[in-house]
């Protein structure tokens, strides 16, 4: 493996080039016609461009991609996050081309991607699962019904090829259950070319928490501790940490082992995220599998030292890892990320894409860590998803960590759009935060306080 061509965009692409250095691998990146001057293509050794702005003409092309690999002498591909990392089709053109492929098989991406699926083999695994459906048939309201009462209210539906909190909506009462299975079909064959659902028990005021985990291809894995994501909006995370604030140990080293249980029934091959929700008795269910490298994934890595990107790339040319062990793998202190959006939290998080006319993050350090994709002068395009920078902070322990984000949070300058950071902010200071009374509902249930302007 020589050059490595990075079928993304922004700071993940910005991310994986700065590893494939440090791993002697050159680069070639690919952009869209908005992308010409990107930040991540001038920090490539190569580029290709192909297409147009919209994704789905240009980062969304299997042929384009694959030809921009061709053209260029590329013999890998590492798909980030997003865009293709989670299309087993993609991952399958990749080998058939000839091409290493930097993530796990494409038959576990299958499997983990069909949620259906992936409850079932985590049920076989012996992990705990939410009560929950089989996947609907769009005519069987006798099925439904009968489901929705047997699971109980309030539950989810959500889409069986979701991900990222997209295709997932609450139901509160059997009356208003068709009419939101309908609206989760169409939303789901819109955004996944897949419409159809099923129904999950929805546990109130849960906490959402992740075990990084790491195959290496023959049953054996190796995890780099948990994250807590629960702070959110619409289903989606804003705020990670690790470690998770009051988690009882012996739930920690449950989840940990659960997760690693999955892992190795499915011979999980790279870096890879086992999603829970936990309920307030203590009790955790399976959510999701991603089997990629999650956004958040620097939390993890100013913990425990590791270069998670650098791992995948030693993974797939082959290099020997049988050295690394789950004793001598070991977390110091307490981590802290905040997703920098160009959005307006006080009008629901509207996106506000615009000019970069200031950009100045805080500079990176042994406490700071900034990942961004973006440039002073640069434009945050309503094509993309609107994340500026990932601002990423550790201390010696939780207050520390906290202390280094409103600090760094403070000398982030960004002047001609709207941003998050004010909200950031107020999250960091809120007295129920500060307790790590965190839950998936904390951004609703705190509103009045966290949107004043």
């Amino acid at each position: 493996m020589q050059k490595v061509l990075i079928a993304n965009r922004g700071e993940i692409a910005c991310r994986i080039i700065r590893s494939c250095r440090t791993l002697g691998l050159n680069t070639l990146a690919v952009y869209s016609e908005v992308d010409q001057r990107a930040k991540h293509v001038t920090e490539a050794d190569d580029s290709r461009a192909i297409g147009p702005a919209p994704a789905k003409e240009s980062y969304l092309v299997f042929e384009k991609v694959l030809e921009a690999a061709k053209d260029a002498g590329a013999d890998a591909v590492h798909p980030g996050y997003g865009f293709l990392a989670e299309n087993a089709d993609f991952a399958r053109a990749v080998l058939d081309a000839g091409l290493t492929w930097v993530g796990p098989r494409p038959e576990t991406i299958t499997d983990m991607g069909d949620k259906e699926r992936a409850r079932m083999l985590a049920q076989s695994a012996g992990v705990p699962i939410v009560p929950g459906s089989p996947r609907f048939d769009a005519d069987d309201n006798e099925g439904l019904e009968a489901s929705g009462t047997e699971i109980g209210f309030p539950l989810l539906v959500k889409a069986t090829a979701g991900g990222g909190g997209i295709g997932m909506k609450r139901v509160d009462t059997l009356k208003n259950l068709r009419e939101t299975v309908e609206a989760t079909e169409n939303m789901a064959e819109k955004a996944f070319g897949d419409g159809t659902v099923y129904l999950e028990k929805l546990i109130e005021r849960p906490r959402h928490i992740e075990i990084q985990i790491f195959g290496f291809g023959d049953g054996r894995a190796v995890h780099y501790f948990e994250r807590e994501c629960s702070i959110q909006r619409r289903f989606q995370k804003i705020i990670e940490e690790s470690p998770a604030p009051d988690l009882l140990k012996e739930t920690r080293d449950s989840m940990a082992r659960a997760a690693l249980a999955l892992a190795k029934a499915e011979c999980y091959q790279g870096a890879g995220t086992i999603e829970f929700i936990v309920a307030p008795d203590g009790n955790f269910y399976f959510l999701e599998m991603n089997t990629r490298i999650q956004v958040e994934h620097p939390v993890t890595e100013f913990i425990t030292g590791e270069d998670l990107v650098a791992l995948q790339l030693r993974l797939a040319r082959g290099d020997d890892l049988s050295a690394i062990r789950q004793t001598d793998i070991t977390a110091t202190g307490h981590a802290i990320e905040c997703r920098i959006y160009a959005e307006n939290p006080d009008k629901n998080f509207l996106p506000s894409p615009g000019p970069l006319e200031v950009f100045k993050p805080p500079a990176n350090s042994e406490t700071v860590r900034v990942d961004t994709g973006l440039r002073q002068g640069d434009q945050v395009t309503y094509f993309y998803d609107p994340m500026i920078a990932k601002l990423v902070t550790r201390g010696a322990n939780r207050i520390e960590a906290i202390e280094n984000m409103l600090a760094a949070l403070d000398d982030f300058r960004i002047e001609g759009i709207v941003t998050n950071i004010p909200f950031l902010k107020r999250v960091m200071t809120h007295p129920a935060y500060h307790k790590g009374a965190t839950h998936t509902g904390f951004v609703e249930e705190h509103k009045a306080e966290l949107m004043e302007g």
